[in-house]
């Protein structure tokens, strides 16, 4: 469920202080963090109450949408604005490339000062090395599967004419089609459709 909440008369204008909340259910409130971005400054507020592992958090996205370079987005917390580290690290990155400032009213981030643009990049080389991290994890479970016999991509054909005969006489010895397919490299759906054509041969 997703809100906005605005204190102005008017629409965003030039140089809008935006702010952005999330609660993950609808028992806790928004009350907090509201009063917090309003002493602030902030004049217009979108919400989302829903778990920050969600991807379709609409607030956010509406946020992201309204926006404009020379705004300010302030946040409660910096962990309302994602999912996991990544994402809010993302996140960070897409409102500073735009020109927007973020502002984190219990972190004491404010990327309008000489600090906060340097935790800002922190926090891009951060996101950075995650990246890197979630890409080596990736590969290494790729080459463990490979040591254990999985394979990946599409299935090859069942064209030698060895692993044919053998495919025949193991089926002749009893062993099932899965046993077969997994020992050649190949579906079950190819090891089916071979076999049904020699039958029919």
């Amino acid at each position: 469920m997703s809100q906005a909440r605005d204190t102005r008369s008017s629409g965003t204008g030039p140089s809008a202080r935006i702010g952005y909340t999330r609660v993950s259910t609808v028992s806790q409130t928004l009350d907090q963090q509201n009063a917090a971005l309003e002493a602030a400054g902030v004049t217009k507020t979108f919400s989302d109450t829903m778990s920050g592992a969600r991807d379709d958090r609409p607030g956010l996205a509406a946020l992201m949408e309204c926006v404009r370079e020379g705004d300010t987005v302030v946040v409660w917390k910096l962990d309302r604005l994602g999912r996991n580290t990544l994402h809010i690290l993302e996140t960070v990155k897409a409102l500073t490339e735009r020109g927007v400032t973020l502002v984190s009213v219990t972190d004491g981030i404010d990327s309008s000062t000489p600090a906060g643009r340097l935790m800002i990049g922190v926090l891009g080389s951060l996101a950075e090395y995650e990246r890197e991290l979630i890409k080596e994890r990736t590969a290494l479970k790729r080459q463990a599967s490979r040591a254990n016999g999985t394979k990946f991509g599409r299935p090859r054909r069942v064209e030698d004419p060895v692993h044919i005969a053998t495919a025949k006489r193991m089926k002749a010895d009893g062993h099932t089609s899965k046993d077969i397919a997994k020992y050649l490299g190949v579906s079950r759906a190819t090891l089916y459709r071979y076999l049904a054509d020699d039958a029919a041969a």
